[in-house]
C-alpha cells in the first residue's frame, strides 16, 4: 500500500464497508448438539435462519439487456437412441449426449459469440442451444480461460426473465477441483449448466469494462439432451407426469410417522459422459449437529468428482396432501453440485459435501453406525422413476455379500458381507430410487440402495442395501463423528472470492453470514466467485505448530482490504495509516508449503491500487500472459489448501 493514491469507490461500498468492518475474519457454525453416542446420531432440522435465500437464480431486470443471440440447432433425437434406455437395474437415465459440431472448439464457438456493448462499457454475448424434442437441455461448457469479473448466465428464450447466474472464475474453480481429484478428461474440464426445463438453452456471457474478448477460451463440444418429463409443476397445475412410477409404490405424504425423515430426502439429477441420470440422496447430520451438508447416496450413482460437480437436487419433491397426484409448492431446487467426499463400490455409498446451503426445513438425518439385528422393522424413502416421494415398508433379514456381474447386473450370497438384505411388505423400488437411505425403524439411517429385484409384481424378491456401519468404519467416521480423530479429512472451512464489478478489488472471507449478507444485499455490485481455497477456521486452528494466522486489514479511507500473514506487515501499516484497522485473524494457513499445502500468489493492481490472491495455476497463467501491465506479481503470501 501506498501514500498519496486515488482511490475509487463504488456506490454500494461506502456501505458494505461499514458491515463488514463489524464482521471481522472469523467462521461461524451452527451451535453444536452432543451426539447420543459416537454410533448413534439423532436427527437435526435446518434452521430458517440458517438459509438466507441466496440464490443463482437471477432477475433479468437487475441485468444487462439480454443480447440477440447466435443459434445453434440440433434437431430431433434419433427415437431408437432412447428406446433401451431408462430401465435395468442402477440409476435411471434420463438424458443422452449428443455432440455440437457449432460449438465444438474454442475459435468455432468464438465465431458463434457476437460481441455487443453493455451499458456500462462491457460486453456481451449469447448462444442460443435447441434440441427439437427435448424436455431439457444442459449444456457441456469447457472453459479454459477467461477474463476476470467474466459473468455467465444460462436461461430459456422462453422465460427470459429467470436467469441462472454464476462468475466464470467460479465455474474456472470447479473445473480445476475435478483436476485436483484426478480427472482431467472431457467430463473433468466440463461445467454442465443447469437444466433449463425446455428444449432450449442460452448461454450468455458478460466481460467487464477493458476485457479482451480475444482472450475467452470456451467452447460447447456436447450437450445432454432430456428424454424423459423432469419438469415440476405446482399445486394448480395437474400433470399426468407425476405418480408415473408402479402402482403399488405408497405416497410418502400419507405416511406422517415420517414426517421429519422424508424432509432429508432429495431428488438427484447428475451428468456423467454426457449421459444424465436421476438417484435418490439423504442429507446427514453429524455428531456436533454442525449444519454441514454432508449427503449420502450410492456409489453407483455418483463415483466422481466431475459427477458430483453435476448435481441438482429437488427438495420436498413429494405431493401436498396424500394421493393428490400433483407436487408441493414447496418444491426447492439446487444447482451448484457437490464435493465428493468418499465413495466406495465394497458398499456401494458416497459421501458428498453439498455447495449449496439446504433449504429451510430440510432435515440432516440421524443415523446408526451399529450392526443392526435381524428382523428390525425398516422404511425406505425414495423416488421411483424420479416420482414423487414414496414410502416402503419391509424387514432385514439377513447380512450378504454383493458383487456386481455388469455394469447393470449383480449377484448376493451367503450370511454375512458388506450389504442388508431387505424384503418388503409395503411399498418396493424402482430405477431412480439407487441411493437412497435405509431408515431403522424410520429414524435413523443404516444402509443405501444397492439394487434388487423387487417390484409390484414380484413382492417377495428382496432389495439389497449397503451398509453404513461397514461405511463408517471404513471412512465415514472421519467426517460425521467429532469424537473420532480424523485421519483423512481435515477440518478446513473453504475461504470465499468475490469480484467487486467496479473494479475496486476483490474480497475474500471464510465467515458463511458475511459471504450470504454480500450476495443478499450487495449482489449488484459483488459478484461471488465461489470457494477458491480451503484453510482453517478461525476457533481451534492454533492448537497446531505447523500453522499461521491470516491477518484481514481494512483501509475505509482508500477502500480495500489486505490478508497477510506477516505480522511485521500487519503491524508496519496500522502504524503507516492512521485509517487502517486490523480486523483479526480471516483464517489460518501456513507460512511454508509442507502438509499438502499449496501458495497463495499476491498481484498489485496497478490500475486500481489494490491486492489480487490466487492459488489457481490457469489463473495465474492468464494474468501474466494478458495483464503483466497491469497486475505486479508480489511472489507468495501464505499457504492454503486445495480442498477439505
Amino acid at each position: 500500500m501506498k501514500n498519496g493514491m486515488m482511490w475509487r469507490m463504488g456506490v454500494a461500498w461506502g456501505a458494505a464497508l461499514a458491515l463488514l468492518a463489524g464482521c471481522g475474519g472469523s467462521g461461524t457454525e451452527a451451535s453444536a448438539q452432543k451426539a447420543a453416542s459416537v454410533l448413534m446420531v439423532d436427527g437435526w432440522v435446518q434452521p430458517a435462519s440458517v438459509d438466507q435465500g441466496v440464490s443463482n437464480i437471477k432477475s433479468r431486470s437487475a441485468l444487462v439487456t439480454a443480447p440477440t443471440p447466435s443459434r445453434v440447432s440440433l434437431g430431433a433425437l434419433d427415437a431408437s437412441k432412447t428406446a433401451t434406455l431408462g430401465g435395468g437395474i442402477g440409476p435411471r437415465q434420463v438424458g443422452t449426449a449428443r455432440d455440437v459440431v457449432a460449438t465444438r472448439a474454442a475459435a468455432q464457438t468464438q465465431q458463434q459469440l457476437q460481441w455487443k456493448p453493455t451499458a456500462t462499457g462491457g460486453k456481451v454475448a449469447a448462444i442460443s442451444f435447441s434440441a427439437e424434442g427435448a424436455y431439457g437441455l444442459r449444456l457441456g461448457v469447457v472453459v479454459k480461460a477467461l477474463p476476470q469479473g467474466t459473468v455467465l448466465r444460462v436461461y430459456s428464450q422462453a422465460n427470459a426473465s429467470k436467469v441462472f447466474q454464476i462468475s466464470g472464475q467460479e465455474v474456472l474453480q470447479r473445473i480445476e477441483r475435478n483436476a485436483q481429484a484426478g480427472d482431467t478428461t472431457l467430463d473433468g474440464q466440463t461445467w454442465w449448466t443447469p437444466d433449463t426445463g425446455s428444449d432450449e438453452a442460452t448461454l450468455e456471457l458478460e466481460l467487464p469494462v477493458g476485457a479482451d474478448a480475444s482472450t475467452v477460451d470456451i467452447s460447447v463440444p456436447r450437450v445432454s439432451h432430456i428424454f424423459d418429463n423432469l419438469s415440476i409443476p405446482t399445486e394448480a397445475e395437474l400433470s399426468t407426469k407425476i405418480n408415473e412410477s408402479a402402482s403399488c409404490h405408497l405416497d410418502a405424504t400419507c405416511y406422517d410417522t415420517y414426517a421429519t425423515e422424508r424432509n432429508a430426502v432429495a431428488r438427484m439429477l447428475f451428468t456423467s459422459g454426457a449421459n444424465t441420470y436421476l438417484c435418490t440422496g439423504t442429507l446427514l447430520n453429524d455428531s456436533r449437529s454442525s449444519g454441514t451438508p454432508y449427503f449420502l447416496t450410492a456409489n453407483h450413482c455418483i463415483s466422481k468428482q466431475s459427477e458430483a460437480a453435476s448435481l441438482q437436487t429437488d427438495w420436498f419433491f413429494r405431493s401436498p396432501t396424500c394421493n393428490s397426484r400433483t407436487l408441493s409448492s414447496a418444491t426447492v431446487q439446487r444447482v451448484n453440485g457437490a464435493s465428493l467426499l468418499y465413495a466406495s463400490g465394497a458398499m456401494d455409498m458416497a459421501l458428498l459435501q453439498l455447495n449449496d446451503t439446504p433449504p429451510a426445513g430440510a432435515v440432516f438425518a440421524g443415523w446408526d453406525a451399529g450392526t443392526q439385528a435381524l428382523s428390525t422393522p425398516v422404511v425406505g424413502l425414495h423416488h421411483p422413476r424420479g416420482d414423487l416421494l414414496k414410502v416402503s415398508l419391509g424387514t432385514l433379514n439377513s447380512l450378504i455379500s454383493c458383487t456386481p456381474t455388469s455394469e447393470t447386473q449383480f449377484q448376493c450370497s451367503g450370511t454375512t458381507g458388506n450389504y442388508y438384505q431387505v424384503n418388503w411388505t409395503q411399498g418396493t423400488t424402482e430405477g431412480g430410487s439407487s441411493g437412497s437411505a435405509l431408515f431403522k425403524g424410520g429414524t435413523h439411517v443404516i444402509g443405501t440402495l444397492y439394487g434388487g429385484g423387487s417390484s409390484c409384481t414380484a413382492t417377495t424378491v428382496p432389495d439389497y442395501y449397503g451398509r453404513f456401519d461397514v461405511a463408517f468404519n471404513a471412512a465415514l467416521k472421519n467426517w460425521l463423528s467429532s469424537a473420532t480423530p480424523p485421519t483423512g479429512p481435515t477440518g478446513r472451512v473453504p475461504v470465499y472470492r468475490f469480484y467487486n464489478s467496479a473494479g475496486l478489488e476483490h474480497f475474500y472471507t471464510s465467515n458463511v453470514g458475511e459471504r450470504d449478507l454480500l450476495i443478499k444485499q450487495f449482489g449488484s455490485n459483488f459478484i461471488y466467485e465461489g470457494p477458491i481455497f480451503y484453510a482453517y477456521p478461525v476457533e481451534g486452528s492454533n492448537q497446531d505448530s505447523n500453522l499461521f494466522p491470516v491477518y484481514r486489514l481494512v483501509d475505509l479511507a482508500r477502500k480495500m482490504h489486505l490478508y497477510t500473514a506477516n505480522p511485521a506487515e500487519r503491524d508496519g501499516l496500522v502504524r503507516a495509516f492512521p485509517t487502517v484497522a486490523l480486523e483479526g485473524t480471516a483464517w489460518w494457513g501456513q507460512a511454508a508449503p509442507g502438509n499438502g499445502a499449496m501458495p497463495v500468489y499476491r498481484y498489485f493492481n496497478r490500475s486500481t491500487n489494490t491486492y489480487f490472491y490466487t492459488t489457481s495455476a490457469a489463473e495465474r497463467n492468464y494474468i501474466n500472459a494478458n495483464l503483466s501491465q497491469q497486475y505486479l506479481e508480489e511472489g507468495i503470501g501464505f499457504y492454503v489448501w486445495a480442498d477439505k
